[in-house]
């Protein structure tokens, strides 16, 4: 039997383009390699830095006179505002300390009234005791002191 050969375009395609991606990158490569493509990118990058740099400050003058504030301001104005935040907050925490210590304060001052009440009610409790037993013991005396002289 004899072998036909079968027209394939996609392994023609497929060399063809393994051939031609071989040449490209070794040229690339090579181009890639010289100095002075080195060169070239380096000055394409510093005018592209220039650039960017006058159009940095042509937006910065515009917005200075459209009255508007910048990138830089922005942040200026974020960072204080942050800053701000945390102040706020460590006076909050401290308020809310104080105001722990002045609850304290204020229960210290009335258990203080509480028990300078109470000793004035003790007091008054020990001199209806001390009245008592001096009338009970008036009173107990007295009939003591009758037979005592009576003997």
């Amino acid at each position: 039997m004899s072998q036909t050969l079968q027209f394939d375009p996609f392994a023609m395609w497929k060399t063809m383009y393994e051939q031609t991606e071989a040449n490209w990158n070794e040229t690339i490569q090579q181009t890639l390699n010289k100095e002075s493509f080195s060169e070239g990118m380096g000055e394409t990058l510093n005018y592209y830095l220039q650039f960017q740099e006058l159009a940095k400050k042509m937006t910065e003058s515009y917005l200075k006179q459209a009255n508007m504030p910048t990138r830089g301001e922005l942040a200026d104005v974020a960072s204080l505002i942050i800053n701000l935040e945390e102040k706020v907050d460590h006076l909050d925490d401290r308020f809310d300390e104080e105001i722990a210590k002045l609850d304290a304060t204020k229960e210290i001052v009335q258990l203080r009234r509480s028990v300078a009440n109470l000793e004035k009610k003790l007091d008054l409790i020990i001199e209806a005791v001390e009245k008592g037993n001096k009338q009970q013991s008036a009173s107990s005396a007295s009939p003591v002191a009758e037979t005592q002289l009576k003997k």
